[in-house]
């Protein structure tokens, strides 16, 4: 079997928002779709090892911020990288509450949905929601994950549904963000990059880079 044709599915990348005992928490994911319109009803898969899958379970809402080509590349690391249950991710990030759930503002829609059923596998839970609120908040192209991959140079995290252990795809040397897998390939040498650069999709110092 070849994983990578599982690459060939069309995926977005979200920001699924949760309340978290009246703090508000999320995680960054792309399997989300629409599976019936009338009544509206989302799917979205949560690893169970996400702070967020918890969250949801115990609120029975979600909300889906969908993310757009001009979006902050670091909001999927802040979302994607570090877990909901050691660090406040929304304290980083511009959000506002739109149908009593918190969204994020640096994206081109939300979706809010109220839990009306799940499914468990061996490691995530896929949550269906009713629409009770949905509104687009600009008039950008949503980001897709092969845009993510392509244009942003990000990876997925392990907990990600379409995570794939990835070999080499090169021979040359690359700079490597230990932390997301982002891959420095700017013009400049990454050694005579300023001591205060941070990864552009996770934030963390040039020190967690490692040359591969």
């Amino acid at each position: 079997m070849n994983p990578n044709a599982f690459r060939k599915l069309s995926y977005g990348v979200y920001i699924i928002s949760a309340w978290d005992n009246g703090r508000a928490t999320g995680c960054t994911a792309n399997s989300a779709m629409q599976i019936t319109s009338d009544p509206a009803t989302i799917a979205v898969s949560i690893n169970h090892n996400n702070y967020t899958n918890k969250c949801i379970s115990e609120s029975g809402r979600f909300a889906i911020s969908i993310l757009s080509e001009e979006s902050e590349p670091s909001i999927i690391g802040t979302f994607g990288f570090q877990s909901g249950a050691d660090v406040n991710k929304f304290d980083s990030v511009a959000h506002e509450i739109r149908g009593y759930m918190p969204v994020v503002k640096d994206s081109c829609a939300y979706i809010v949905c109220e839990v009306i059923n799940k499914m468990e596998t061996d490691t995530h839970t896929v949550f269906l929601g009713k629409v009770v609120d949905a509104d687009q908040i600009s008039d950008q192209e949503a980001m897709t994950y092969a845009y993510y991959h392509k244009v942003i140079k990000g990876k997925s995290p392990k907990n990600a549904p379409t995570y794939i252990a990835e070999e080499a795809v090169s021979q040359k040397e690359n700079w490597v963000c230990s932390v997301c897998g982002y891959v420095y390939e700017g013009e400049a040498p990454f050694e005579d990059l300023p001591a205060d650069y941070t990864c552009p999709v996770c934030r963390q110092p040039k020190a967690v880079f490692v040359k591969k």
